[in-house]
C-alpha cells in the first residue's frame, strides 16, 4: 500500500497521512457528536469556564495526592502544558494542610541538548517550571521528599522503574498540534519505517527515551513559550513513553483550546472514540487504555470552518 506524503513534513509519519475519510470524518464533530463519543474505558467532558477548567485538573494532583500512604505511596504525572493549574496546586496544598511526605510526582518530558537532558538553568526547563509554579509554593513542611520527585533527567532507566515502585493514579497530559501526548510524536520517515508507518504494537513497546522532535513541535513550542523564537527551542527531548503510561491507572488530558485546534482535538477524540488506534496520531493509541478522559474548555473547542482573515 502507498501512503501520501505529509503535508506538513515529508520525512516524517503524521495525521495528513491518514485515509481523507477519517480526517473528513473528525472535521465534522460538533460539541454533541463528542459527548456520544464516550464509552466505556473513555469519557469526554466540557468546561464552561476558564476557573471550573484549570480547578477541576488542579484537583487531581489534590484527589491522587491524598491516597498515598507510607504502605502504598502514589501520585500523579503531570505536563507543562497546561501550566495554569500548578499554582493553584500549590495553593490548595496549603490551604488544606496536606502533607505530601509520602506522595509523588513524575514530570512527563524534558528538553534535550547535546544528547542530554538540559538543567534547571535552561529557561525552558520543564522540571524548573514545575518547581517555579507548584513545588516552591508549598510550604516546605508539606512538601514531598525530594526522592519522589521524578524527571527524566540523568538515569531514563531509574526514571521508567519509578513508575513500578509507586502507584501513578492520574497520568495528566495537554495535546500537542501535531497530536502528542508528552513528546509521543510521530516517527520519521526512514529504515524500518520508510515505506509504512509503525505499528501500533511496535508504538506501544516504546518506554521512557530520547526522542527527535517532529517540526511541528518544535515550531509549536517556539510560539507557546518562546514568542517564536525557533533557535531557542531543542530539536530533541526526553520523554514518557507509552510503557509507563500503560501503568498509570487513568490517563487525564485536558483541551483548553490553544494548544491544539479545533480540528486536532475533534480528531484525537474521534480515533480515541471509535477505538481507531493509529501510530500516525500518537494520541490516538490512548484508545486502548482501559480508562482515559478528555477534557475540553468550551470556550476553546472552536469550530472546523473556512474563516479568511
Amino acid at each position: 500500500m502507498k501512503f501520501p506524503e505529509s503535508k506538513l513534513a515529508p520525512a516524517w509519519w503524521d495525521y495528513t497521512t491518514l485515509d481523507a475519510a477519517i480526517l473528513e470524518d473528525a472535521a465534522r464533530l460538533g460539541e454533541k457528536d463528542l459527548l456520544q463519543l464516550s464509552r466505556p474505558g473513555f469519557r469526554v467532558e466540557f468546561f464552561d469556564t476558564v476557573e471550573e477548567f484549570y480547578t477541576a485538573q488542579a484537583l487531581e494532583y489534590i484527589e491522587a495526592w491524598k491516597r498515598a500512604t507510607p504502605s502504598s505511596p502514589a501520585g500523579i504525572c503531570g505536563p507543562i502544558g497546561p501550566t495554569e493549574q500548578l499554582p493553584l496546586v500549590a495553593r490548595m496544598v496549603n490551604a488544606l494542610d496536606l502533607d505530601l511526605r509520602h506522595a509523588h510526582f513524575w514530570g512527563m518530558d524534558e528538553w534535550v541538548q547535546d544528547g542530554e537532558p538540559v538543567g534547571p538553568q535552561h529557561p525552558l526547563s520543564f522540571a524548573k517550571c514545575d518547581r517555579d509554579l507548584c513545588f516552591d509554593r508549598l510550604r516546605p513542611e508539606l512538601r514531598p521528599n525530594e526522592a519522589n520527585l521524578h524527571f527524566p533527567t540523568g538515569d531514563l532507566g531509574a526514571y521508567s522503574r519509578s513508575y513500578d515502585e509507586a502507584r501513578c493514579l492520574v497520568m495528566q497530559g495537554g495535546q500537542g498540534e501535531i497530536k502528542h501526548w508528552a513528546f509521543n510524536d510521530p516517527l520519521p520517515r526512514e529504515g524500518r519505517w520508510k515505506d509504512a508507518p509503525p505499528t501500533v504494537e511496535a508504538y506501544r513497546e516504546l518506554g521512557t527515551r530520547i526522542v527527535r522532535l517532529h517540526p511541528v513541535t518544535i515550531i509549536q513550542n517556539a510560539r507557546t513559550s518562546g514568542g517564536g523564537n525557533v533557535n531557542l527551542v531543542p530539536t530533541e527531548a526526553a520523554t514518557v513513553g507509552p510503557r509507563e503510561t500503560w501503568k498509570a491507572e487513568r490517563v487525564s488530558i485536558w483541551h483548553p483550546g490553544h494548544h491544539d485546534n479545533p480540528f486536532g482535538m475533534r480528531l484525537t477524540a474521534f480515533m480515541v472514540g471509535k477505538r481507531l488506534a493509529d501510530a500516525r496520531v500518537p494520541m490516538s493509541l490512548l484508545a486502548d487504555h482501559p480508562d482515559v478522559r478528555f477534557h475540553f474548555l468550551r470556550p476553546g473547542f472552536g469550530s472546523v470552518r473556512v474563516e479568511m482573515h
